[in-house]
């Protein structure tokens, strides 16, 4: 006779719902933190509400929407078991891209797939989130965690993000803006942020470098420093855009495909942007990544930030006003260079980019040598 088959059970099959609520009683305090009064609803609604009556006050009312994740550096999280700053690369990764043009990020949902739900790390994760969005001041509305058995590993995870924002029309920031004459100016980067990461893991691996090896150009481990955070721009970029003194025509923000491919999607057609590379010091993480691994400099500036995560396109009468609220700020900035008419360039120095994405602009030239300390 054959033996009956044990009954089989979602639990039995991987998922574990009651983790799943655990994780939410967890977390829940952290999410409410970043609520105002626009947000209705508690946590674990089907959906997130966010009041839209300040919208009628606009003349016309731009909606612009992002949506990104974390990349291969959740592979450091995971690694190192530190979940609780993925975040600040989530939400710097969504948010910052809806400043780009001046909007004022309103709302933000998340998304974690994992392999099994541990409810303290899922937890820590959405902190994470929630911490990040209370500093670009954007609501969490919303998320969802997905327990997939068999498709990750139990420890595996990953992230993903979405974003909502608002701009009046009139004050919508981009190419068309820019003229001739404008000046550059760099917001420094935290570090590595959340892009390159295959690249750098492999440099990583092949040089046989453990995480917890001390590393004394970086004044701490190797590990800490590939898992700081991202730096959170919104409430920085917001401030710059909304005060005249500075005048900001565009902001571009550096991630895939490095800085002169991410400039050249917020310059128009006919101008070109003069990048000085020697008017920063790389950090010495991008420069150990390069020494480490023999990656060509090309290779390095088009995937990796190389300490400029932001870049502002400033009107010249307006640079100086730029620099100081940065400086106020506390967020590095320098002068980064100029943008003027493409058909100044002479032939034998062709711009290094001149579109990217899909998008047929301006174009970017890198005149110089980076300096490393």
């Amino acid at each position: 006779m054959t033996e009956p088959t044990p009954a089989i059970t979602y639990a039995s099959a991987g998922v574990d719902t009651e983790a799943g609520d655990r994780a939410v009683e967890l977390m829940k305090d952290a999410v409410r933190a970043t609520h105002g009064p626009q947000v209705l609803g508690g946590v674990g609604a089907f959906a997130g509400l966010y009041d839209a009556s300040a919208l009628t006050g606009y003349r016309r009312p731009l909606l612009a929407s992002s949506t990104d994740g974390v990349g291969t550096k959740v592979a450091i999280a995971q690694a190192l078991d530190i979940h609780d700053t993925i975040g600040f690369d989530l939400v710097g990764m969504v948010v910052d891209d809806i400043v780009v043009v001046g909007a004022e990020p309103l709302m933000m949902t998340d998304y974690i797939a994992c392999g099994s739900v541990v409810p303290e790390r899922i937890a820590d994760i959405v902190r994470g989130i929630a911490a990040a969005c209370q500093v670009a001041g954007t609501a969490l509305v919303g998320g969802e965690t997905a327990e997939h058995p068999g498709l990750l590993g139990p420890a595996e995870y990953d992230v993903a993000g979405a974003a909502t924002g608002v701009v009046e029309a009139d004050d919508l920031l981009g190419p068309e803006r820019v003229r001739a004459g404008d000046v550059l100016v760099a917001l420094g980067s935290s570090g590595l942020h959340s892009n390159g990461y295959s690249l750098v893991r492999r440099v990583i691996e092949v040089a046989g470098w453990q995480l917890d090896r001390q590393v004394d150009e970086l004044g701490r481990t190797l590990g800490e420093e590939l898992l700081e955070p991202t730096r959170v721009y919104a409430a920085d970029c917001l401030a710059l855009a909304r005060d005249e003194a500075p005048q900001v025509h565009a902001f571009t923000h550096v991630t895939g495909g490095g800085l002169a491919a991410n400039l050249a999607r917020v310059l128009p057609a006919g101008l070109v942007a003069d990048v000085r590379r020697d008017s920063w010091v790389v950090p010495p993480v991008f420069d150990l990544v390069r020494r480490l691994g023999s990656v060509p400099w090309a290779d390095l500036q088009n995937t990796l930030n190389l300490g400029v995560g932001m870049v502002a396109v400033v009107a010249p009468d307006g640079v100086a006003a730029t620099l100081a609220a940065c400086a106020e700020r506390g967020l590095p900035a320098w002068e980064l260079g100029t943008v003027r008419p493409a058909a100044a360039v002479p032939e034998h120095e062709a711009p290094v980019v001149t579109g990217t994405k899909g998008v047929q602009g301006g174009a970017v030239r890198l005149l110089g040598q980076y300096r490393t300390g």
